[in-house]
């Protein structure tokens, strides 16, 4: 076996998975029967989103509430310094709404961001922190624009719970003090952020020490009272600017004009069928929604429910799948506004058919590369990828609308800046540091206002009779799109609830090298590693950074799932 670090591990850097490492300790799982409900990856998160339902607003006002807790509460993996992706069903039926709060890079970002004097690209650990791997946020117009077009309660109200987070404290997790721990010296580097995570002598504060963030509630009352433009222009604007290029370490060149154009945009979703049910998710310039498709579709000639769980060639399969999916991600995801992505063609059924047929059930591929897909240009794999943190929840309200948001600032405490209180991203390590390889232009290079291609796969799930059964999606960089696929084959192929699902132990495979979950959740299928060894595979045990919650209809209400790696939990009524 395979036990040391290879290019399919080197974006999932040990110093951000030791802060990933499984909680044990765990709510009872979540009863059927509910008629709205709430997942999120922290409970108090989960509550906030609750509150909104009992208030009598939706799912939309429950989803923007809940983003908005983790905000203060999981400040290292997602915030209003961030952005995210959010696929909604209305109740009255019809087409899902997605909504694309992706950041962007500032106006006068180049193709040579993150390339050195020397011609070569800049390590990842030193282009991270600091001002210049920070994207223009997106959450806050993102919820703006789905508020306005589906909310029911007053945009003030999604701020109250967060505000009391913020003003009258909050207790750290286990997950979060070991996050803080390993993050502890880039966190040195500023002393806002040094302020509110660390103690005075550098120390990271541990779990059940109580912080107060004023200053990130006063800057959710002002956008509370004055929308989000007072977000994007005016003092909190200004303090983001401030803080970006003016950071001691690769300062940025974002200015305020950056940050009073941003838009939000409502995007097609990307759907497609799955056996007998339908799975819709987001598009361009997320790559998750693609990728967990062609996993799926790609499986549809094996009879998955008929080899179970158990199997070692059901876990074969996918991960063959996966490297297929994987090869084509790398290859044509982009920003539409900026690259054309031949999406029609990555999704129709006789293309994923046929990538499909390239798959064997007795032994592992040689090597997947890409296909050609109809419409598609010619296009160099792009290197490059995310760096693994990131948060999912879910809501469902009484009426039967449906949300389903990942929300992100990609890595541990992001770009490490904090302003206005709030963590900034360092989104734009999304995009590939090379803009060209072989002489050809890489898809996801940068570009002034593009936005970074994205692993983010929200997801929802229809039956037969078109009626949303299952919103699922996860955390974890790269391997989110494997994640919720492998969630969704679960519920649908295994019959297991969303939460069993979840639990699952998690294969990976984004190159020749397929990674077993190390850990107590992975224990079944590293036991599966020899068997995976006679197909073919290499392998490596590796602790994975999980983190997926959803939400289950069932035949008497619905139900809810959170990660058993993670504080998560899933309420309702």
């Amino acid at each position: 076996m395979v036990r040391f670090m290879t290019n399919a591990l080197r974006l999932l850097p040990l110093f951000l998975l030791a802060t990933a490492a499984p909680t044990l300790a765990k709510a009872p799982a979540a009863p059927a029967g509910w008629t709205a409900a709430v997942s999120a990856a922290d409970p108090r998160g989960t509550e906030a989103g609750l509150a909104m339902l009992k208030q009598g607003g939706n799912a939309i006002d429950a989803i923007g509430a809940t983003m908005l807790a983790l905000t203060v509460v999981e400040p290292q993996s997602s915030g209003i310094g961030g952005g995210g992706l959010l696929v909604f069903q209305p109740a009255k039926g019809g087409a899902p709404l997605t909504f694309d709060g992706r950041e962007k890079a500032p106006a006068r970002a180049t193709p040579e961001l993150f390339m050195g004097a020397d011609g070569k690209p800049q390590p990842r650990r030193d282009a991270v922190p600091g001002g210049k791997s920070v994207g223009v946020p997106g959450n806050i117009a993102m919820l703006a624009m789905a508020h306005a077009r589906a909310g029911k309660l007053p945009w003030a109200a999604l701020f109250q719970p967060a505000i009391a987070l913020a003003r009258n404290g909050y207790e750290i997790t286990p997950r979060l003090a070991r996050t803080i721990d390993g993050s502890k010296d880039t966190l040195a580097r500023t002393p806002e952020a040094a302020a509110l995570f660390l103690n005075p002598d550098g120390s990271a504060k541990a779990a059940g020490t109580r912080i107060v963030n004023e200053a990130l509630a006063k800057t959710l009352e002002a956008i509370a009272a004055g929308g989000p433009q007072a977000f994007y222009k005016g003092d909190i604007a200004a303090s983001i600017v401030t803080r970006v290029t003016t950071a001691p370490t690769n300062p940025s060149s974002m200015t305020l004009a950056d940050l009073a154009g941003y838009e939000a945009r409502e995007r097609a979703p990307v759907c497609a069928t799955y056996r007998v049910w339908k799975i819709c998710g987001m598009g361009p310039p997320s790559a998750g929604g693609i990728a967990v498709i062609a996993i799926l579709k790609q499986l549809e000639g094996f009879d998955l429910t008929k080899l179970g769980k158990d199997n070692p060639v059901s876990w074969h399969l996918i991960a063959e799948s996966q490297r297929l999916a994987f090869a084509d991600r790398a290859t044509y995801g982009g920003d539409s506004d900026f690259v054309d992505v031949p999406v029609k063609g990555l999704i129709a059924a006789d293309y994923l058919k046929a990538r499909g047929s390239l798959i064997s059930a007795s032994a592992t591929m040689a090597r997947a590369l890409p296909g050609v897909p109809a419409g598609a240009r010619p296009r160099t794999p792009g290197p490059g990828g995310e760096i693994p943190s990131t948060t999912h929840f879910a809501a469902v309200d009484k009426a039967g609308n449906v949300a389903s948001l990942t929300s992100t600032v990609e890595g541990a405490f992001g770009s490490s800046l904090v302003a206005s209180g709030m963590v900034l991203n360092n989104e734009l390590t999304d995009f590939s540091f090379e803009p060209t390889v072989g002489g050809a232009p890489v898809a996801n290079r940068v570009q002034g206002g593009k936005r970074p291609r994205s692993s983010m796969s929200p997801s929802i799930v229809y039956d037969a009779k078109g009626r949303p059964v299952l919103a699922v999606g996860a955390a974890g960089g790269m391997t989110i799109p494997a994640q919720v696929a492998k969630a969704i084959i679960g519920v649908l192929d295994w019959k297991l609830s969303v939460a069993d699902a979840i639990a699952l132990p998690q294969i990976y495979a984004n190159d020749d090298l397929i990674v077993v979950e190390k850990g107590p959740q992975g224990e079944a299928l590293a036991a599966m590693v020899p068997a995976l060894e006679k197909l073919g595979h290499r392998t490596a045990l590796y602790p994975l950074p999980l983190k997926a919650n959803g939400l289950e209809r069932t035949a008497t209400g619905w139900r809810g799932g959170a990660d058993p790696r993670s504080e998560g939990v899933a309420l309702g009524y």
